[in-house]
Protein backbone atom coordinates (compact mmCIF):
# COMPACT_ATOMS: atom_id res chain seq x y z
CA UNK A 1 0.00 0.00 0.00
CA UNK A 2 1.35 3.42 -0.99
CA UNK A 3 1.90 5.84 1.86
CA UNK A 4 1.44 9.58 1.22
CA UNK A 5 4.64 11.59 1.58
CA UNK A 6 5.12 12.91 5.11
CA UNK A 7 2.70 10.42 6.66
CA UNK A 8 3.82 8.03 9.37
CA UNK A 9 3.72 4.35 8.54
CA UNK A 10 0.96 2.33 10.21
CA UNK A 11 3.03 -0.61 11.37
CA UNK A 12 1.58 -1.51 14.78
CA UNK A 13 -1.29 -3.89 15.42
CA UNK A 14 -3.05 -5.10 18.56
CA UNK A 15 -0.14 -7.27 19.73
CA UNK A 16 2.20 -4.30 19.41
CA UNK A 17 -0.09 -2.05 21.45
CA UNK A 18 -0.36 -4.66 24.21
CA UNK A 19 3.39 -5.22 24.27
CA UNK A 20 4.25 -1.53 24.24
CA UNK A 21 1.88 -0.95 27.18
CA UNK A 22 2.61 -4.04 29.25
CA UNK A 23 6.23 -4.01 28.10
CA UNK A 24 6.75 -0.50 29.43
CA UNK A 25 5.10 -1.34 32.76
CA UNK A 26 6.60 -4.80 33.26
CA UNK A 27 10.13 -3.48 33.36
CA UNK A 28 13.00 -3.03 35.72
CA UNK A 29 10.76 -2.18 38.71
CA UNK A 30 9.76 -5.79 39.33
CA UNK A 31 13.44 -6.65 39.84
CA UNK A 32 14.05 -3.91 42.39
CA UNK A 33 10.86 -2.68 44.06
CA UNK A 34 10.10 -5.83 46.06
CA UNK A 35 12.92 -5.13 48.50
CA UNK A 36 11.93 -1.60 49.64
CA UNK A 37 8.24 -2.51 49.52
CA UNK A 38 8.84 -5.54 51.77
CA UNK A 39 10.96 -3.41 54.08
CA UNK A 40 8.19 -0.85 54.49
CA UNK A 41 5.06 -2.97 54.20
CA UNK A 42 6.12 -6.56 54.88
CA UNK A 43 3.56 -9.01 53.51
CA UNK A 44 1.31 -5.98 53.07
CA UNK A 45 3.11 -5.33 49.79
CA UNK A 46 0.46 -7.46 48.08
CA UNK A 47 -2.29 -5.15 49.33
CA UNK A 48 -0.12 -2.13 48.46
CA UNK A 49 0.28 -3.46 44.93
CA UNK A 50 -3.47 -3.76 44.51
CA UNK A 51 -4.04 -0.23 45.82
CA UNK A 52 -1.25 1.19 43.64
CA UNK A 53 -2.96 -0.22 40.56
CA UNK A 54 -6.07 1.91 41.16
CA UNK A 55 -4.64 5.32 40.11
CA UNK A 56 -3.11 3.70 37.03
CA UNK A 57 -6.48 2.19 36.20
CA UNK A 58 -8.02 5.68 36.29
CA UNK A 59 -5.30 7.02 34.02
CA UNK A 60 -5.69 4.07 31.66
CA UNK A 61 -9.45 4.58 31.31
CA UNK A 62 -9.05 8.26 30.41
CA UNK A 63 -6.27 7.51 27.93
CA UNK A 64 -8.15 4.59 26.37
CA UNK A 65 -11.30 6.66 25.90
CA UNK A 66 -9.52 9.68 24.48
CA UNK A 67 -7.31 7.48 22.32
CA UNK A 68 -10.39 5.77 20.88
CA UNK A 69 -11.81 9.17 19.97
CA UNK A 70 -8.69 11.04 18.91
CA UNK A 71 -5.71 8.84 17.97
CA UNK A 72 -2.70 11.02 17.20
CA UNK A 73 1.05 10.58 17.55
CA UNK A 74 2.56 12.54 20.43
CA UNK A 75 -0.82 12.41 22.16
CA UNK A 76 0.33 13.66 25.55
CA UNK A 77 1.45 16.85 23.81
CA UNK A 78 -1.26 17.12 21.16
CA UNK A 79 -4.18 16.68 23.56
CA UNK A 80 -3.13 19.31 26.16
CA UNK A 81 -2.09 21.89 23.56
CA UNK A 82 -5.44 21.48 21.76
CA UNK A 83 -7.80 21.31 24.76
CA UNK A 84 -5.93 23.14 27.56
CA UNK A 85 -4.01 25.68 25.50
CA UNK A 86 -0.69 26.06 23.67
CA UNK A 87 1.37 26.99 26.74
CA UNK A 88 0.16 24.11 28.98
CA UNK A 89 0.66 21.70 26.09
CA UNK A 90 4.17 22.95 25.51
CA UNK A 91 5.10 22.81 29.20
CA UNK A 92 3.91 19.21 29.53
CA UNK A 93 5.97 18.21 26.49
CA UNK A 94 8.95 20.27 27.67
CA UNK A 95 8.97 18.60 31.10
CA UNK A 96 8.74 15.22 29.44
CA UNK A 97 12.11 15.84 27.79
CA UNK A 98 13.84 15.69 31.15
CA UNK A 99 11.55 12.85 32.21
CA UNK A 100 12.41 10.71 29.18
CA UNK A 101 16.11 11.47 29.37
CA UNK A 102 16.09 10.56 33.06
CA UNK A 103 14.19 7.34 32.39
CA UNK A 104 16.60 6.23 29.67
CA UNK A 105 19.56 7.06 31.92
CA UNK A 106 18.10 5.04 34.80
CA UNK A 107 17.40 2.07 32.55
CA UNK A 108 20.87 2.10 31.01
CA UNK A 109 22.46 2.37 34.44
CA UNK A 110 20.46 -0.50 35.92
CA UNK A 111 21.23 -2.61 32.84
CA UNK A 112 24.94 -2.11 33.47
CA UNK A 113 24.49 -2.96 37.15
CA UNK A 114 22.81 -6.29 36.34
CA UNK A 115 25.25 -7.26 33.60
CA UNK A 116 28.09 -6.39 35.95
CA UNK A 117 26.89 -9.19 38.25
CA UNK A 118 27.97 -11.69 35.58
CA UNK A 119 30.93 -10.11 33.79
CA UNK A 120 33.01 -6.97 34.43
CA UNK A 121 32.05 -4.28 31.93
CA UNK A 122 32.87 -0.57 31.41
CA UNK A 123 29.67 1.23 32.53
CA UNK A 124 29.50 4.33 30.32
CA UNK A 125 30.45 2.66 27.01
CA UNK A 126 27.90 -0.12 27.57
CA UNK A 127 25.22 2.42 28.49
CA UNK A 128 26.01 4.38 25.32
CA UNK A 129 25.90 1.19 23.23
CA UNK A 130 22.49 0.20 24.61
CA UNK A 131 21.06 3.65 23.89
CA UNK A 132 22.49 3.60 20.38
CA UNK A 133 20.95 0.19 19.69
CA UNK A 134 17.40 1.08 20.73
CA UNK A 135 17.36 4.41 18.86
CA UNK A 136 18.80 2.76 15.74
CA UNK A 137 16.02 0.16 15.95
CA UNK A 138 13.41 2.92 16.12
CA UNK A 139 15.06 4.80 13.24
CA UNK A 140 14.64 2.01 10.70
CA UNK A 141 10.95 1.40 11.28
CA UNK A 142 8.06 1.31 13.74
CA UNK A 143 7.19 -2.21 12.59
CA UNK A 144 10.69 -3.47 13.39
CA UNK A 145 10.62 -1.75 16.78
CA UNK A 146 7.20 -3.27 17.50
CA UNK A 147 8.36 -6.77 16.53
CA UNK A 148 11.44 -6.38 18.71
CA UNK A 149 9.21 -5.28 21.58
CA UNK A 150 7.00 -8.33 21.14
CA UNK A 151 10.00 -10.69 21.00
CA UNK A 152 11.62 -9.19 24.10
CA UNK A 153 8.33 -9.24 25.99
CA UNK A 154 7.65 -12.88 25.11
CA UNK A 155 11.15 -13.82 26.25
CA UNK A 156 10.66 -12.01 29.55
CA UNK A 157 7.29 -13.69 30.13
CA UNK A 158 8.86 -17.08 29.48
CA UNK A 159 11.56 -16.44 32.10
CA UNK A 160 9.08 -15.12 34.68
CA UNK A 161 6.83 -18.09 33.86
CA UNK A 162 9.70 -20.50 34.59
CA UNK A 163 10.27 -18.76 37.93
CA UNK A 164 6.59 -18.96 38.89
CA UNK A 165 6.08 -22.56 37.74
CA UNK A 166 9.28 -23.79 39.38
CA UNK A 167 8.56 -21.93 42.60
CA UNK A 168 4.83 -22.67 42.92
CA UNK A 169 5.22 -26.12 44.52
CA UNK A 170 7.48 -24.61 47.20
CA UNK A 171 5.30 -21.59 48.01
CA UNK A 172 4.16 -21.45 51.63
CA UNK A 173 1.12 -19.42 52.67
CA UNK A 174 2.62 -19.19 56.15
CA UNK A 175 5.66 -17.39 54.73
CA UNK A 176 3.42 -15.02 52.76
CA UNK A 177 1.45 -13.99 55.83
CA UNK A 178 -1.65 -11.81 55.88
CA UNK A 179 -1.77 -8.99 53.27
CA UNK A 180 -3.18 -6.68 55.96
CA UNK A 181 -1.19 -8.14 58.85
CA UNK A 182 1.42 -5.33 59.07
CA UNK A 183 -1.36 -2.78 59.49
CA UNK A 184 -2.99 -0.17 57.27
CA UNK A 185 -0.27 2.43 57.87
CA UNK A 186 2.46 0.05 56.68
CA UNK A 187 0.40 -0.87 53.61
CA UNK A 188 -0.22 2.81 52.83
CA UNK A 189 3.49 3.62 53.18
CA UNK A 190 4.36 0.97 50.59
CA UNK A 191 1.85 2.24 48.01
CA UNK A 192 4.04 5.06 46.57
CA UNK A 193 6.81 2.53 46.00
CA UNK A 194 4.50 0.15 44.15
CA UNK A 195 3.05 2.80 41.83
CA UNK A 196 6.17 2.65 39.67
CA UNK A 197 5.21 -0.90 38.70
CA UNK A 198 2.30 0.31 36.60
CA UNK A 199 3.60 3.45 34.90
CA UNK A 200 3.54 3.28 31.11
CA UNK A 201 0.42 1.17 30.54
CA UNK A 202 -0.92 3.92 28.27
CA UNK A 203 2.27 4.46 26.24
CA UNK A 204 0.83 3.17 22.95
CA UNK A 205 -1.35 6.28 22.60
CA UNK A 206 1.84 8.19 21.77
CA UNK A 207 2.01 6.39 18.42
CA UNK A 208 -1.69 6.76 17.58
CA UNK A 209 -1.17 7.56 13.89
CA UNK A 210 1.06 4.50 13.47
CA UNK A 211 -1.49 2.01 14.82
CA UNK A 212 -3.76 0.10 12.48
CA UNK A 213 -7.48 0.68 13.22
CA UNK A 214 -6.36 2.88 16.12
CA UNK A 215 -9.80 3.77 17.50
CA UNK A 216 -10.55 0.15 18.26
CA UNK A 217 -7.02 -1.12 18.84
CA UNK A 218 -5.92 1.46 21.43
CA UNK A 219 -8.61 0.86 24.10
CA UNK A 220 -8.58 -2.90 23.56
CA UNK A 221 -4.79 -2.99 23.72
CA UNK A 222 -4.66 -0.89 26.89
CA UNK A 223 -7.24 -3.15 28.56
CA UNK A 224 -5.31 -6.29 27.65
CA UNK A 225 -2.05 -4.68 28.78
CA UNK A 226 -3.55 -3.93 32.20
CA UNK A 227 -4.84 -7.49 32.57
CA UNK A 228 -1.49 -8.98 31.56
CA UNK A 229 0.44 -6.68 33.89
CA UNK A 230 -1.75 -7.45 36.91
CA UNK A 231 -1.53 -11.20 36.34
CA UNK A 232 2.26 -11.17 35.90
CA UNK A 233 2.94 -8.92 38.88
CA UNK A 234 0.54 -10.81 41.13
CA UNK A 235 2.03 -14.18 40.26
CA UNK A 236 5.64 -13.01 40.68
CA UNK A 237 5.00 -11.20 43.98
CA UNK A 238 3.07 -14.08 45.53
CA UNK A 239 5.73 -16.59 44.43
CA UNK A 240 8.61 -14.48 45.76
CA UNK A 241 6.88 -13.92 49.10
CA UNK A 242 5.92 -17.57 49.38
CA UNK A 243 9.48 -18.74 48.71
CA UNK A 244 11.50 -16.53 51.06
CA UNK A 245 9.03 -14.43 53.09
CA UNK A 246 8.88 -10.65 53.55
CA UNK A 247 11.78 -10.43 56.03
CA UNK A 248 14.28 -11.98 53.64
CA UNK A 249 12.99 -9.91 50.73
CA UNK A 250 13.39 -6.77 52.84
CA UNK A 251 17.09 -7.46 53.40
CA UNK A 252 17.97 -8.61 49.89
CA UNK A 253 20.00 -6.59 47.38
CA UNK A 254 18.50 -8.69 44.55
CA UNK A 255 15.11 -9.91 45.85
CA UNK A 256 13.90 -11.73 42.78
CA UNK A 257 17.26 -13.41 42.32
CA UNK A 258 17.31 -14.64 45.94
CA UNK A 259 13.77 -15.96 45.59
CA UNK A 260 14.62 -17.72 42.32
CA UNK A 261 17.60 -19.46 43.93
CA UNK A 262 15.22 -21.49 46.10
CA UNK A 263 13.70 -23.57 43.26
CA UNK A 264 16.35 -23.02 40.57
CA UNK A 265 19.68 -23.06 42.42
CA UNK A 266 22.68 -21.88 40.37
CA UNK A 267 20.51 -21.60 37.26
CA UNK A 268 18.83 -18.58 38.87
CA UNK A 269 21.76 -16.22 38.24
CA UNK A 270 21.90 -16.37 34.42
CA UNK A 271 18.12 -16.70 34.19
CA UNK A 272 17.20 -13.71 36.35
CA UNK A 273 20.09 -11.51 35.21
CA UNK A 274 19.19 -12.35 31.61
CA UNK A 275 15.55 -11.55 32.28
CA UNK A 276 16.49 -8.24 33.86
CA UNK A 277 18.61 -7.32 30.83
CA UNK A 278 15.78 -8.23 28.44
CA UNK A 279 13.27 -6.33 30.53
CA UNK A 280 15.41 -3.19 30.61
CA UNK A 281 16.14 -3.25 26.87
CA UNK A 282 12.43 -3.70 26.20
CA UNK A 283 11.51 -0.70 28.33
CA UNK A 284 14.29 1.37 26.76
CA UNK A 285 12.89 0.54 23.34
CA UNK A 286 9.40 1.71 24.29
CA UNK A 287 10.71 4.83 26.03
CA UNK A 288 12.82 5.83 23.02
CA UNK A 289 9.80 5.41 20.76
CA UNK A 290 7.51 7.52 22.94
CA UNK A 291 10.20 10.19 23.44
CA UNK A 292 10.77 10.66 19.72
CA UNK A 293 7.03 10.93 18.96
CA UNK A 294 6.67 13.70 21.55
CA UNK A 295 9.50 15.64 19.88
CA UNK A 296 7.94 14.93 16.46
CA UNK A 297 4.61 16.38 17.59
CA UNK A 298 6.35 19.51 18.89
CA UNK A 299 8.10 19.98 15.55
CA UNK A 300 4.86 19.49 13.66
CA UNK A 301 3.32 22.46 15.45
CA UNK A 302 6.48 24.65 15.16
CA UNK A 303 7.26 24.66 18.88
CA UNK A 304 10.50 22.99 17.85
CA UNK A 305 12.01 23.71 14.42
CA UNK A 306 9.76 22.30 11.71
CA UNK A 307 12.52 19.98 10.49
CA UNK A 308 11.99 17.89 13.64
CA UNK A 309 8.67 16.81 12.08
CA UNK A 310 10.37 15.31 9.00
CA UNK A 311 9.36 11.76 8.06
CA UNK A 312 11.90 9.43 6.49
CA UNK A 313 10.85 8.75 2.87
CA UNK A 314 11.78 5.07 3.07
CA UNK A 315 11.22 3.98 6.68
CA UNK A 316 8.21 6.19 7.41
CA UNK A 317 9.67 7.17 10.81
CA UNK A 318 10.23 10.63 12.35
CA UNK A 319 13.98 10.26 11.80
CA UNK A 320 15.02 13.78 12.81
CA UNK A 321 13.02 13.56 16.05
CA UNK A 322 14.60 10.16 16.74
CA UNK A 323 18.08 11.61 16.15
CA UNK A 324 17.29 14.56 18.45
CA UNK A 325 16.02 12.20 21.15
CA UNK A 326 19.17 10.13 20.81
CA UNK A 327 21.34 13.21 21.28
CA UNK A 328 19.42 14.18 24.42
CA UNK A 329 19.68 10.63 25.77
CA UNK A 330 23.44 10.61 25.28
CA UNK A 331 23.69 13.87 27.24
CA UNK A 332 21.80 12.07 30.02
CA UNK A 333 24.93 9.99 30.62
CA UNK A 334 26.31 13.10 32.34
CA UNK A 335 23.50 13.14 34.95
CA UNK A 336 24.08 12.08 38.60
CA UNK A 337 23.94 8.34 39.24
CA UNK A 338 21.54 8.42 42.22
CA UNK A 339 18.58 6.23 41.25
CA UNK A 340 16.25 7.78 43.84
CA UNK A 341 16.98 11.26 42.50
CA UNK A 342 16.55 10.20 38.88
CA UNK A 343 13.35 8.23 39.50
CA UNK A 344 11.68 11.19 41.16
CA UNK A 345 12.82 13.45 38.32
CA UNK A 346 11.09 11.00 35.99
CA UNK A 347 7.90 10.54 38.00
CA UNK A 348 7.08 14.22 38.65
CA UNK A 349 6.68 15.16 34.95
CA UNK A 350 4.95 11.84 34.32
CA UNK A 351 2.28 12.58 36.93
CA UNK A 352 1.84 16.11 35.55
CA UNK A 353 1.34 14.54 32.12
CA UNK A 354 -1.34 12.25 33.54
CA UNK A 355 -2.94 15.24 35.26
CA UNK A 356 -3.11 17.25 32.03
CA UNK A 357 -4.38 14.41 29.84
CA UNK A 358 -7.04 13.50 32.42
CA UNK A 359 -8.29 17.09 32.29
CA UNK A 360 -8.30 16.82 28.48
CA UNK A 361 -10.68 13.86 28.71
CA UNK A 362 -12.95 15.92 30.97
CA UNK A 363 -12.85 18.85 28.53
CA UNK A 364 -13.59 16.71 25.47
CA UNK A 365 -16.47 14.89 27.19
CA UNK A 366 -17.95 18.22 28.28
CA UNK A 367 -17.31 20.56 25.36
CA UNK A 368 -16.64 18.53 22.21
CA UNK A 369 -19.61 16.31 21.33
CA UNK A 370 -18.34 15.80 17.78
CA UNK A 371 -15.15 14.17 19.11
CA UNK A 372 -16.90 12.31 21.93
CA UNK A 373 -19.28 10.77 19.40
CA UNK A 374 -16.37 9.21 17.54
CA UNK A 375 -15.02 7.32 20.57
CA UNK A 376 -15.22 3.57 20.03
CA UNK A 377 -14.86 2.96 23.76
CA UNK A 378 -18.51 3.49 24.61
CA UNK A 379 -18.55 5.09 28.05
CA UNK A 380 -21.20 7.50 29.37
CA UNK A 381 -19.83 11.03 29.23
CA UNK A 382 -20.64 11.57 32.89
CA UNK A 383 -18.46 8.55 33.70
CA UNK A 384 -15.63 9.93 31.59
CA UNK A 385 -15.80 13.27 33.40
CA UNK A 386 -15.84 11.67 36.85
CA UNK A 387 -12.98 9.30 36.07
CA UNK A 388 -11.02 12.16 34.52
CA UNK A 389 -11.38 14.36 37.62
CA UNK A 390 -10.50 11.44 39.91
CA UNK A 391 -7.40 10.66 37.83
CA UNK A 392 -6.30 14.31 37.88
CA UNK A 393 -6.61 14.49 41.67
CA UNK A 394 -4.74 11.19 42.07
CA UNK A 395 -1.87 12.48 39.93
CA UNK A 396 -1.49 15.63 42.04
CA UNK A 397 -1.61 13.65 45.28
CA UNK A 398 1.19 11.39 44.02
CA UNK A 399 3.30 14.44 43.10
CA UNK A 400 2.84 15.90 46.58
CA UNK A 401 3.60 12.57 48.25
CA UNK A 402 7.04 12.47 46.65
CA UNK A 403 8.20 15.57 48.52
CA UNK A 404 8.84 13.47 51.60
CA UNK A 405 11.41 11.34 49.77
CA UNK A 406 13.71 13.98 48.25
CA UNK A 407 13.10 17.67 47.52
CA UNK A 408 16.04 18.10 45.11
CA UNK A 409 14.33 16.62 42.02
CA UNK A 410 11.56 19.19 42.47
CA UNK A 411 14.19 21.92 42.21
CA UNK A 412 15.58 20.30 39.07
CA UNK A 413 12.14 20.04 37.46
CA UNK A 414 11.31 23.61 38.52
CA UNK A 415 14.52 24.91 36.96
CA UNK A 416 13.80 23.04 33.72
CA UNK A 417 10.31 24.55 33.75
CA UNK A 418 11.78 28.07 33.98
CA UNK A 419 14.08 27.31 31.04
CA UNK A 420 11.02 26.15 29.13
CA UNK A 421 9.25 29.45 29.71
CA UNK A 422 12.34 31.31 28.50
CA UNK A 423 12.45 29.12 25.38
CA UNK A 424 8.74 29.76 24.77
CA UNK A 425 9.31 33.51 24.69
CA UNK A 426 12.47 33.16 22.57
CA UNK A 427 10.70 30.93 20.04
CA UNK A 428 7.84 33.40 19.96
CA UNK A 429 10.28 36.21 19.13
CA UNK A 430 11.65 34.24 16.18
CA UNK A 431 8.16 33.65 14.82
CA UNK A 432 7.27 37.33 15.25
CA UNK A 433 10.29 38.30 13.18
CA UNK A 434 9.32 35.79 10.50
CA UNK A 435 5.82 37.23 10.41
CA UNK A 436 7.21 40.76 10.08
CA UNK A 437 9.48 39.74 7.20
CA UNK A 438 6.50 38.12 5.49
CA UNK A 439 4.52 41.33 5.91
CA UNK A 440 2.10 39.85 8.45
CA UNK A 441 0.98 41.60 11.63
CA UNK A 442 0.08 38.92 14.18
CA UNK A 443 -2.19 40.28 16.84
CA UNK A 444 -1.22 37.81 19.53
CA UNK A 445 1.56 35.50 20.55
CA UNK A 446 2.76 33.87 17.29
CA UNK A 447 3.12 30.41 18.80
CA UNK A 448 -0.45 30.53 20.06
CA UNK A 449 -1.52 31.80 16.64
CA UNK A 450 0.19 28.89 14.94
CA UNK A 451 -1.21 26.33 17.32
CA UNK A 452 -4.73 27.64 17.76
CA UNK A 453 -5.84 29.28 14.58
CA UNK A 454 -4.20 30.61 11.48
CA UNK A 455 -1.29 28.64 10.11
CA UNK A 456 -2.85 25.30 10.93
CA UNK A 457 -0.40 22.48 11.33
CA UNK A 458 -0.74 19.01 9.87
CA UNK A 459 -1.51 17.84 13.39
CA UNK A 460 -4.57 20.08 13.46
CA UNK A 461 -5.72 18.56 10.18
CA UNK A 462 -5.23 15.07 11.62
CA UNK A 463 -7.33 15.96 14.65
CA UNK A 464 -10.03 17.74 12.67
CA UNK A 465 -10.31 14.90 10.18
CA UNK A 466 -10.41 12.27 12.91
CA UNK A 467 -14.09 12.87 13.68
CA UNK A 468 -16.45 10.98 11.42
CA UNK A 469 -18.42 13.05 8.97
CA UNK A 470 -22.07 13.43 9.68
Amino acid sequence: MNRPAGELRKGVGLAGVVMFGAGTAIGVSIFSVLQPAAEVGGSGLLAAMAIAALPMLLFAVTYAWLGSALPVSGASYEWPRRFLGPLPGFLIAWLRIISNVGALTVLAQVLVNYLGMVVPIPPKPVMAAALTAVFALNYVGIGIAARAQIALMVLLLVVLGIFVLAGAPLVSSARIGSPTGPGLLAVAAAVPLMISLFLGIESAVEIGEEIRNARRTIPLGIGLAIALTVVVYGAVAVTALGLVGPDRLAHSAAPLLDAARVPLGDLAVPLIVGAAAVSILKTMNATALVFSRSLFAMGRTAILPERVASVHPRFGTPHVAIALGYGCAMLGLLLPSSLVFLLLAVNIPTMLKYFACSLCAVRVARDHPEISASAQLALPLTTVRRVGWAAAVAALLIVVAGLGADWRPYVLVGGWLVLGLIYWRWRGGIMRRRAAIAGQTPDRDPISQRLCGRGRSSADDKITNSAPSK
